[in-house]
């Protein structure tokens, strides 16, 4: 243990990496005068120290600007020092500047490996290939100056005490993406060093209104308790933690005054999960199923808590396979409804298809009175509350992606309508659409903010966006999303496996061991360790081609109705081998170890 460090220091803004042979040398180089964090390269450990060690021609350093440490992870075997080492300005969160990761690097601390067994040695290496996965996480976001896991409405209600305590200590760990990576430099209590951030999105835009300019921004922030991939986290685990949970809230300042409006996404709260195996839309599975009442009783008793009144918007398919998951849903929420705890079924398919979105209207009428009688945050001129938010809308499809982002963009419209008025800028019956720049920087804004959502769930951008960019559905909007969708497919079967093992190893949610299970999959060999999906792809649209080509021939020749017969068939038993062999195509997690 190392001495403690000023609390009442501010984050350093700008630091000096020094990469010595043996060591890592982190300089604070914005002005302040702190110590300088020195950490070992052959067993990670740290400490303090006044001065740079002495160069020598034996000791050439590596010398880069890097703009904050994300933390240490500790594997088998060796440390993982993660920095930032590009960042970019992406606006203000309530007068403060927010940064967005552009660029962070893995520096490893496995000297020590040497000296290990060489089946040790390749488990390290597998372990540590998965953090340069990582090292692509998207979405990252932080601040100096300003918690940005709180919304407007939590940061002005802290107490005096907390205001003058450390970002790390005043955040939401629901939201500190690398709260499990900071922990061994909480330990040494490195508060200027100890960086929170957050993975989520972050866009604003001006507009003016008349003579008044009004300030927008959206945020959301990702919850990383059950954080994952589209199809490799799917519902609840035990405690109620539902998987891509994200609190998105819309900020609006004009003439000194400040409104906040939050919403929150998340999957069904049942235990239930669609097995990856090739298919294009696996079957849903329900586990057990006794359990969920406990289980959505838990998710909600932990909303109140945090937000006030819920009201539960289910927006999935009343029929197949999504009908069940709300049948069951709806059956466990008869337990919790009551004063503090409404639910609501809208079949978006069913009433809005795939091109009339603004049958919404339909939901927005069903949910009003909530909608008004909650309110939202308001801050007058002087600073002073006006307003508080008492409840949450909760939403969710399947995905919690594109049905879910359209209807909380609707949502989000209204409020700001509502604001806007009792802001006197708008008058009783004005509305946004009226002001046409207004009108399209909020669809660009809530376009970006299903995106950014959807990227890092799925891997693309989202579904259904070109109506929450322009108002309407268009040609170019649904062969968009016939590509994105495909590429989800390959993504889900073929890449988020991988992505799954780097996520669950940077957030802590297994213990480092060797597993012979590892050993025996990393040792196969034959046909299976030179499957490949895109081969196999590629040999299927091959064939497709070609029967194709030899199907549009038909009528001169009858030759070429047999070859279209062939490479059909072709094609088709390919396409029957890759599904028939679905877990050694797809690209399983390899993480066998025990829970933290």
């Amino acid at each position: 243990m190392m001495e403690k460090g000023d609390s009442s220091q501010k984050l350093y803004k700008r630091m000096r990496l020094w990469e010595f042979p043996d060591q890592y040398v982190v300089e604070p180089t914005d002005g302040s005068s702190g110590s300088c964090l020195e950490i070992s390269r052959v067993d990670g450990s740290m400490k303090l120290i006044d001065e740079i060690p002495n160069c020598s021609s034996l000791r050439v350093p590596k010398i880069r600007t890097i703009f904050g440490v994300i933390g240490i992870l500790k594997l088998l075997a060796g440390s993982y020092l993660l920095v930032i080492t590009e960042r970019e300005s992406v606006g203000s969160y309530l007068g403060h500047p927010i940064f967005k990761v552009s660029s962070m690097k893995v520096f490893p601390c496995d000297h020590s490996l040497k000296n290990t067994p060489a089946e040790q040695k390749k488990m390290e290496a597998e372990f540590s290939a998965l953090l340069n996965v990582a090292e692509r996480t998207p979405g990252l976001y932080f601040s100096y100056d300003v918690n940005i896991t709180l919304s407007a409405q939590r940061l002005h209600d802290l107490g005096d005490e907390s205001k003058l305590l450390p970002l790390w200590r005043q955040a939401d760990p629901r939201f500190l993406w690398n709260n499990y990576m900071m922990e061994v430099l909480i330990d040494h209590k490195l508060d200027p060093f100890l960086l929170p951030v957050v993975q989520g999105s972050f866009h604003n835009f001006q507009a003016a209104i008349g003579k008044d300019i009004v300030d927008v921004t959206l945020i959301a922030r990702r919850c990383n308790r059950r954080t994952g991939t589209r199809m490799w986290r799917r519902g609840a685990d035990s405690d109620g933690f539902v998987a891509n949970f994200v609190e998105s809230e819309q900020i609006i300042q004009l003439n000194g005054c400040t409104a906040s409006f939050v919403q929150v996404r998340g999957s069904i709260p049942l235990l239930w999960d669609q097995v990856v195996d090739l298919t294009y839309k696996p079957k849903f599975e329900i586990v057990k199923l006794e359990e969920a009442p406990r289980v959505v009783e838990r998710h909600f008793l932990d909303l109140r808590k945090k937000y006030g009144n819920v009201l539960s918007v289910d927006l999935v398919n009343k029929h197949g396979g999504e009908g069940r998951l709300n049948e069951k849903f709806a059956n466990a929420m008869q337990q919790v409804v009551g004063d503090d705890v409404r639910y609501l079924h809208f079949d978006f398919h069913h009433i809005c298809g795939h091109v009339h979105f603004e049958r919404l209207s339909i939901l927005y009428d069903q949910i009003e009175d909530f909608f008004i009688k909650n309110r939202y945050f308001l801050l007058n001129e002087k600073g002073e509350k006006v307003e508080m938010q008492l409840g949450v809308v909760r939403t969710n499809c399947i995905d919690c992606l594109d049905r879910t982002n359209v209807t909380q963009s609707m949502l989000a419209r209204k409020m700001l309508e509502f604001q806007l008025r009792r802001l006197g800028v708008f008058d009783a019956e004005e509305a946004i659409s009226t002001h046409p720049n207004l009108d399209e920087s909020f669809k660009i804004l809530w376009a970006n903010h299903g995106d950014d959502i959807s990227l890092q769930y799925s891997g693309t951008p989202a579904l259904k966006g070109d109506f929450v960019r322009y108002g309407k559905r268009t040609v170019q909007g649904i062969v968009n999303d016939g590509w994105n969708a495909l590429m989800r497919y390959y993504l889900n079967n073929f890449v988020d496996g991988t992505k799954q093992d780097a996520i669950d190893l940077m957030q802590g949610h297994y213990i480092m061991s060797v597993s012979r299970d590892m050993t025996a999959t990393s040792q196969k060999g034959g046909i299976e360790a030179i499957a490949s999906f895109p081969l196999a792809l590629g040999l299927i649209l091959t064939g497709l081609f070609f029967a194709t080509l030899s199907l549009g021939r038909v009528r001169s020749d009858v030759w070429n109705l047999l070859f279209s017969l062939v490479w059909a068939s072709i094609s088709l038993a390919i396409a029957a081998v890759v599904k028939a062999n679905g877990r050694m195509f797809c690209n399983r997690p390899r993480l066998h170890q025990s829970r933290r």
